[in-house]
């Protein structure tokens, strides 16, 4: 599979940004998705055969960690995508947060003067 096709499926996406900067253990990156594990090996797999991961066996467990060089060209894209969406999840939490703060600050009314 090539790697544009490869990265073409969102959960894979989320698997590289996973191991992007470090390397994990297949449970671990199953227990960050929403998925079954059986589900995540498939798609590590799929990764794997595109040469965006790598994988290292220690014991029964299996480790792995993108391979930005493969990635080639796509490797700044994916970042720069990565970085967008951490600038959107930012700027909704401190709206949310200024809402809330806006809330706070405002008097609560007298139950009293309701009736």
């Amino acid at each position: 599979m090539q790697p544009l096709a490869a990265i073409a499926e969102p959960r894979r996406v989320e698997i590289l940004r996973l191991v992007w900067r470090e390397e994990r253990r297949a449970g671990d990156i199953a227990a960050a998705m929403p998925v079954s594990f059986g589900a995540v090996s498939q798609h590590l797999s799929v990764l794997r055969a595109a040469g965006l991961v790598t994988v290292r066996r220690a014991g029964r467990e299996r480790w792995y960690a993108a391979d930005h060089a493969a990635l080639g060209p796509l490797a700044p894209v994916l970042e720069q995508m990565w970085a967008d969406k951490l600038g959107e999840l930012k700027r909704l939490a401190e709206a949310e947060q200024r809402r809330l703060d806006s809330c706070a600050s405002r008097p609560l009314d007298d139950p009293k003067e309701s009736t």
